[in-house]
């Protein structure tokens, strides 16, 4: 029997800044199939980067994604009958959807403001090397590191 592999769908860049990350990243937002409000909430909080930090909205939410994007994580492993957080490497595709979707989540958890409000300020701090996303990040970096005794069981 032939193994076949999954196709990955071409994402097509977005059509503000043709950026290709920003196409996902507004994809991950998505709720219900409602791609024009997932647009305008991305395109919002880029406008109130704008505005606050006078720097490039699009060179912000690079160097957010940057420095979320965890390089360790630990996975569940079962030995005789024992479970192991084995740490492992992110490799690059699943780094880029895990710094996304932590962004996403700490700027949702949040109460109050507009959306966009909220994931302008996340991605802000982010850039800055703080903020929420940061300290899951920071997180799943410690726990990897306590765990290391066990990365001889890796995958």
């Amino acid at each position: 029997m032939a193994c076949r592999k999954n196709k990955k769908t071409e994402i097509q860049p977005d059509p503000l800044y043709n950026d290709i990350v920003v196409a996902k990243f507004i994809n991950h937002i998505l709720k219900r199939g409602k791609k024009t409000v997932a647009q305008k909430i991305v395109y919002g909080s880029f406008d109130i980067i704008k505005k606050n930090t006078k720097r490039e909205p699009l060179e912000v939410f690079r160097d957010a994604v940057q420095n979320v994007s965890p390089l360790l994580e630990v996975k569940s492993k079962r030995v005789g009958g024992a479970t192991y957080q084995v740490p492992t490497e992110v490799k690059g595709e699943r780094r880029l959807g895990v710094a996304m979707k932590w962004i996403i989540n700490s700027a949702k958890a949040k109460k109050g403001k507009k959306m966009a409000e909220h994931l302008a300020q996340e991605l802000t701090d982010a850039s800055e090397n703080k903020g929420e996303a940061i300290k899951k990040k920071e997180n799943a970096h410690r726990m990897a590191e306590a765990n290391r005794a066990f990365a001889h069981f890796s995958f």
